[in-house]
């Protein structure tokens, strides 16, 4: 899809003498006393005669958060409009959050759809917030329409903060925009139907997108995951007619003294196999390679963004489906590395990819671990939709919880109870893929995950079968289908780890 188009402009005041913007975004603020007008909107304010407050209490704006209200500028301004897009209450000290900043620009990138060209001043609140938010916020995926409606607004002028020089300015909206783009890479593999994404095609997109940012690409078809024994990739994948693949993805920085280890499941559709799923909303089980979207994407962006890390990401790919060939209840796999598994529910596969995954991960000796996948329903059953669950050593686990939330994508800290592992225990094989019971079921499957990753290795789980895919409607910068969760944390937490070790 076409993506607006971002020019860093001088401040409010000077951008709107010189703008070409058919629309101009203000901010507003839930009050006490009713809307009020966010910082960066003096200029506009002033332009329409000091009466923008008054008139959109009129209209029944309330400044919360995600409000849409437009009102026309009846010749005061150059822009025909002035869209106003509320960031709800402030903090405690006046200020506002980079993810209110997110979704107010993701809503008014939603409602400018059709407009040519928009010029925002919440970028005056935060600018990496105001970008972000606008491009992600104007995405759609509308590849497989054949009327796709109104294209997103085709260029957005951001107004430049008060603060900070252009040059810092600059650098912000480069990074911000990269990782917005980044987010996109990862709707845009999840939003993709099932019969175009499969392990062979999702393996050659990602050579694609590795080729064009430069780096190191290895996949095993299923023949060499065979010969080196990648027990639970095989395994899923045996019902298919579409075979496994493993792929690796590498990218190393200037001066890069750190490694880290990027995993992400890749079931490019699950119908739990022998152990099937009920048929409604079974069709939502496209996006269970979303753990592999994202960790493609986030490759990607270290590339873009020239972190000093070491990153390299393993993907597993298989598509989960019943046949003569499928593998079944009662198997047991010989996953890579040696450890068996009894496997009880053909439904729980993805921690039989990533187990495969996470030990081959380990094989390079990194520094850090982080794995991604939509690996349990208990996720959406614990912490809903929008939260994802993290587990793993505990003060990396503290870390990439602290940096989700920081980000907006709100990750939780969750435990792994050692009296789980009990209950993994099998009668035939080091262990099997279930407890046997639906208590804790998120934390088992995390627990499962530990017993697969290197001692000593700081390691963080992210389990986002509920943030991954939006199903309900669009709110702030997150519309229908894939959200590209969590390649802002990973970014984040990359960009941490460069800095702090």
């Amino acid at each position: 899809m076409s993506l607006p188009k971002l020019a860093l402009t001088e401040n409010t005041r000077t951008a709107l003498g010189k703008t070409r913007a058919e629309a101009v975004v203000v901010g507003t603020v839930q009050g006490r006393d009713g809307v009020e007008l966010a910082p960066g909107t003096e200029a506009v304010d002033e332009a329409l005669g000091g009466t923008l407050a008054e008139v959109l209490r009129t209209l029944g704006a309330t400044g919360k958060a995600e409000e849409i209200v437009k009102l026309p500028t009846l010749g005061k301004l150059p822009a025909g409009f002035v869209l106003a897009a509320g960031l709800g209450k402030p903090e405690a000290d006046g200020t506002f959050g980079q993810d209110q900043v997110r979704r107010a620009a993701g809503a008014s990138g939603r409602a400018l759809a059709g407009t040519g060209r928009a010029l925002t001043t919440l970028s005056a609140v935060d600018l990496q917030g105001a970008v972000e938010g606008t491009v992600l916020g104007a995405y759609s995926f509308t590849e497989y329409k054949s009327e796709p409606g109104d294209a997103p607004v085709s260029t957005m002028d951001v107004a430049s903060p008060a603060e900070g020089s252009q040059r810092e300015h600059r650098a912000t909206l480069k990074a911000a925009t990269a990782i917005a783009e980044s987010v996109i890479i990862a709707r845009d593999l999840i939003n993709t139907p099932p019969n175009d994404l499969f392990p062979a095609s999702f393996a050659e997109r990602a050579r694609k997108l590795a080729e064009s940012a430069g780096l190191e690409f290895e996949v095993l078809d299923e023949k060499a995951l065979k010969r080196k024994g990648f027990g639970g990739i095989l395994g899923v994948g045996s019902g298919s007619s579409r075979p496994p693949r493993l792929l690796r993805i590498g990218y190393r920085g200037a001066k890069a003294r750190t490694k880290v280890a990027l995993v992400g499941k890749g079931i490019t559709f699950d119908t739990g196999g022998i152990s099937i799923k009920p048929a409604a909303s079974m069709d939502n089980m496209t996006s269970d390679m979303s753990g592999a979207a994202a960790v493609l994407a986030s490759v990607v962006l270290a590339a873009k963004l020239k972190y000093p890390l070491e990153v390299t990401a393993h993907i597993p790919l298989a598509e989960n489906m019943p046949s003569g060939t499928s593998y079944r209840p009662g198997d047991v796999l010989t996953m890579y590395g040696g450890k068996t598994v009894e496997v009880l529910n053909t439904d729980a596969e993805g921690r039989l990819v990533l187990a495969d995954a996470i030990v081959r991960a380990a094989e390079d000796d990194p520094d850090y671990l982080i794995e991604t996948s939509t690996l349990t329903g208990a996720q959406i059953v614990a912490l809903g939709t929008r939260t994802a669950g993290i587990m793993g050593s505990d003060t990396f686990r503290d870390r990439v919880a602290a940096i989700a939330r920081a980000t907006g994508e709100h990750g939780w800290a969750m435990p792994l109870p050692e009296e789980l592992r009990g209950d993994l225990d099998s009668r035939l094989a080091d262990l099997a893929n279930i407890t046997g019971h639906r208590w804790g079921g998120m934390l088992a499957a995390g627990v499962f995950l530990r017993e697969f990753v290197a001692d000593g290795l700081p390691w963080a789980h992210i389990d986002i079968a509920g943030p991954s895919y939006n199903t309900g409607s669009p709110w702030g910068y997150t519309g229908k289908g894939g959200t590209g969760v969590p390649v802002r944390t990973i970014a984040a937490t990359l960009a941490d780890i460069a800095d702090n070790g």
